[in-house]
């Protein structure tokens, strides 16, 4: 009998993560919006109209699955994996929520609960290459730089959200914190802003963004580690403008006798010139150096990714470079080869160099491929 699994929201990334699970397992997807499950209807996928956050409901909805699989805007990412834990259920999770998830540590391990969180591509990917060549090598430095971006540059942004607005907006207000020779540094989101060239792609610009997260706690004895997100040069300027103005604020402000949030304003205002139209094509591009000591000599790992909109399907890169990371993850879950309690951050599953080449060969039958370098 197929094991059982429920997704839930059915947003860009949780639709593709549905169909790819389907292959293998009982899919069902669960969403408030009707619009984002009827394709998964029409493709024999089941699906629940719900509203997620109704955490009584939650609970009792989830009790005949095997795996839960979150997908749900950061802002609901917490509540809904504390009641995915207390109904005793695994989880692998892409919420990005931006509280501390080991707040949930001891009651995932009481409940005999494994939740995999952050398990995207950065963080996510990039933790798994992480912790797999941090139990082969002294690791001195880490640097990942990450980023989705349309093909088409379109003024005024030059941007499109695959993620909720809100959540990638946090992305520019959130302060960045990156460790520096072992002390951890706190900057502003958008600040220390490098061109850099890609191969494929051209000059990018990459500003701190607080996406080492987990990385902090779990590798202390790292002493330089930093995360950038990449997006085309002069997008900064825009959003200092924004974020400095109070657009991206959640301090409510009175119009005309209105309690209003301005980050719920911006949110609407932005979202029509983020979204992808149809037919618009993506990349995600993603450069992570390793450097330290292997075997008493100094060694450098890069891993490069350039991957694209799947013309022949529609599926935008960073729902497949995302999804298909936190999919391969649900089978190692599902099959037992993880099984470690407790809140697991992505670094976790590349201890072993079994779950690691799971992931990486997974990914590559997917035609998401990393390219490694040895220096």
């Amino acid at each position: 009998m197929k094991k059982k699994v429920i997704v839930l929201g059915a947003g860009l990334v949780g639709s593709v993560m549905a169909k790819d699970l389907a292959k293998d397992f009982e899919v069902t997807a669960a969403d408030q919006n009707e619009e984002a499950l009827s394709h998964l209807r029409s493709l024999g996928i089941s699906v629940l109209q719900t509203d997620l956050a109704d955490l009584p409901a939650l609970k009792k909805m989830i009790q005949p699955y095997d795996l839960v699989v979150g997908a749900v805007p950061g802002f609901m990412g917490l509540k809904n994996a504390q009641t995915v834990i207390e109904a005793g259920k695994n989880m692998v999770d892409i919420s990005f929520f931006p509280e501390d998830p080991f707040q949930l540590d001891e009651l995932a391990k009481k409940n005999k609960v494994t939740a995999v969180t952050d398990c995207g591509v950065a963080p996510g990917m990039g933790n798994i290459i992480l912790g797999y060549h941090d139990k082969l090598m002294k690791v001195d430095t880490y640097e990942c730089l990450v980023g989705g971006l349309p093909v088409v540059r379109e003024w005024p942004y030059e941007y499109k959200a695959v993620f909720s607005p809100i959540d990638v907006i946090e992305e520019y207000i959130r302060p960045a914190r990156y460790v520096q020779h072992h002390q951890v540094i706190t900057k502003e989101a958008l600040s220390d802003a490098e061109l850099i060239h890609f191969n494929g792609v051209g000059t990018l610009e990459s500003w701190n963004s607080d996406g080492l997260r987990s990385l902090i706690r779990t590798m202390p004895h790292i002493p330089n580690m930093i995360e950038k997100t990449l997006r085309y040069p002069g997008c900064i300027e825009y959003l200092r403008v924004l974020r400095d103005t109070g657009f991206f604020s959640h301090q409510e402000i009175n119009v005309r006798g209105l309690a209003i949030k301005p980050i719920d304003v911006t949110a609407q205002l932005l979202f029509p010139k983020w979204k992808l139209k149809p037919g618009e094509e993506e990349f995600t591009v993603m450069r992570i150096r390793i450097e330290g000591w292997e075997n008493n000599q100094p060694k450098r790992y890069e891993y490069h990714l350039l991957d694209r909109t799947d013309l022949s399907s529609g599926t935008l890169s960073m729902a497949r470079t995302t999804g298909y990371t936190c999919t391969a993850v649900a089978h190692l879950v599902l099959s037992g080869q993880f099984n470690r309690k407790g809140i697991c951050p992505p670094e976790y599953i590349g201890e072993k160099e079994t779950d690691f080449s799971f992931v990486v060969r997974y990914l590559a039958e997917r035609n998401v491929i990393y390219t490694k370098r040895e220096y």
